[in-house]
């Protein structure tokens, strides 16, 4: 990239798909003659022509390449991007359950522009952390917070299989009647499951992990993060 310096391998290695390399290469210098952008090859085959292409030089813009193959990864269904997923998985020594790679694709599929981004995006649903982020400690680790994550524990104990909006509205209600800071509690149950401050809704990642290894790896944030802050 003459403006970075950044170099770049071939574009399959870079993860991007052919067929978002092709509607990106066609539009550098043909115009349809309307706004649309993204283009099936057979639309591409049929509105293609000559007269359109324009004489002057295109300029190649990695970021609307960029774009483009995450527009295509955002139309592939969750199925196939999981069964691509699948494979850097294995890579990494994990053997998961078809089912679950595909809710966890559904979850963060939005946030990625290649396949290789996922894995950034999801990490936290196959290991559990092994450090926090230490500005989201400081500012989210508050005295009170061990123990209402100990009575939370309780909560996600006693619930039998329940859909991550009727957990929401369990967790919520008791939040309420307990008269708890809910944006301070939430912040700090994503902290100690993920590892920082983000991700896709909290309840939805509690159903993907599972009550088991939700309450262990609360159990042991409080451990951790109780010796290095108080």
């Amino acid at each position: 990239d003459p403006r970075t310096g950044e170099i770049y391998n071939g574009f399959r290695e870079a993860g991007y798909f052919p067929e978002a390399v092709v509607n990106f290469l066609a539009l550098l210098g043909w115009n349809p003659g309307t706004e649309q952008e993204i283009f099936s090859m057979d639309e591409l085959i049929e509105q293609f022509s000559l007269e359109r292409v324009s004489k002057s030089g295109a300029k190649f813009d990695y970021e609307k390449a960029k774009w483009f193959n995450h527009k295509y990864l955002q139309m592939k269904p969750d199925e196939e991007v999981a069964d691509i997923f699948q494979r850097i998985l294995i890579e990494k020594g994990f053997i998961e359950d078809t089912d679950k790679v595909i809710k966890i694709i559904s979850l963060i599929k939005d946030r990625a522009d290649f396949i290789t981004d996922l894995w950034d995006q999801s990490h936290y649903f196959f290991e559990a952390p092994e450090h926090y982020d230490a500005k989201a400690v400081q500012k989210r680790w508050k005295p009170e917070i061990p123990k209402q994550l100990n009575e939370l524990c309780d909560i996600l104990l006693s619930l039998e299989a329940v859909s991550s909006e009727e957990m929401e509205k369990i967790i919520k209600e008791w939040i309420s009647k307990k008269n708890y800071h809910l944006g301070n509690l939430m912040n700090a149950l994503r902290l100690v499951l993920v590892g920082e401050l983000k991700g896709p809704s909290i309840f939805e990642i509690i159903e993907v992990l599972g009550t088991e290894e939700t309450v262990r790896r609360i159990r042991k944030a409080i451990e951790v993060l109780d010796k290095e802050v108080f």
